[in-house]
């Protein structure tokens, strides 16, 4: 008797909404599922974030050091992009070259792939200053992970790979170099993180 009292009182008070079935969900529930834990009965969140790097302006002696190290800024984000789309290249004419059985279907590809690099990036790389064109040698090296003689011995042959090293001799160019991040080109690695990083 008691709960058909309670009923009746509450259903003047409530909606008639409680008799129909709830609303359906909507298809597509935006967020995040992440992992949670109970610690004395509080329900904690565990999130993974992205890691954060954090860099400290950097301070020169004189003006002259500021002056070199913004000119090698400058000419790092001249030369990365070219880099990088020498090491997508790369991979992309590795394995197209894998796939190739003859030795003259390989010539006849690396031909055309040559042709295709030099319509591409041709002119711009002419005008390269010889700053940009030794840190572009040694980016590729930290892109492909060849230096630019392998490469070049890879695609064109031993003969073609010594006749452009000693050219590039002549012209101060040493095509065997490779990249040191933690030695000599620290300065360059920096940048490049930087750049990658979206800070500069």
């Amino acid at each position: 008797m008691f709960t058909i009292l309670v009923y009746t009182i509450l259903s003047c008070w409530l909606p008639d909404t409680l008799d129909q079935p709830p609303p359906p969900l909507p298809r597509e529930i935006r967020g995040t599922t992440v992992g949670a834990r109970v610690e004395n009965g509080d329900t904690l969140l565990i999130i993974e974030l992205k890691p954060v790097e954090v860099v400290a302006s950097r301070q020169f002696r004189n003006r002259f050091a500021a002056y070199r190290y913004n000119r090698m800024v400058q000419n790092v984000k001249t030369v990365y992009p070219y880099a990088r789309q020498a090491g997508v290249m790369f991979d992309e004419y590795s394995a197209r070259l894998l796939e190739l059985e003859s030795e003259r279907e390989r010539q006849r590809f690396v031909r055309s792939a040559e042709k295709e690099i030099e319509e591409q990036f041709g002119d711009d790389l002419k005008r390269l200053n010889f700053s940009q064109g030794l840190i572009l040698i040694k980016l590729i090296d930290r892109e492909t992970s060849h230096t630019s003689y392998e490469i070049l011995r890879e695609f064109r042959g031993a003969f073609s790979a010594v006749f452009w090293q000693s050219l590039g001799r002549l012209f101060g160019y040493n095509l065997k170099t490779s990249y040191d991040p933690a030695g000599e080109d620290a300065i360059i690695e920096e940048i490049v993180q930087l750049i990658e990083a979206g800070l500069i």
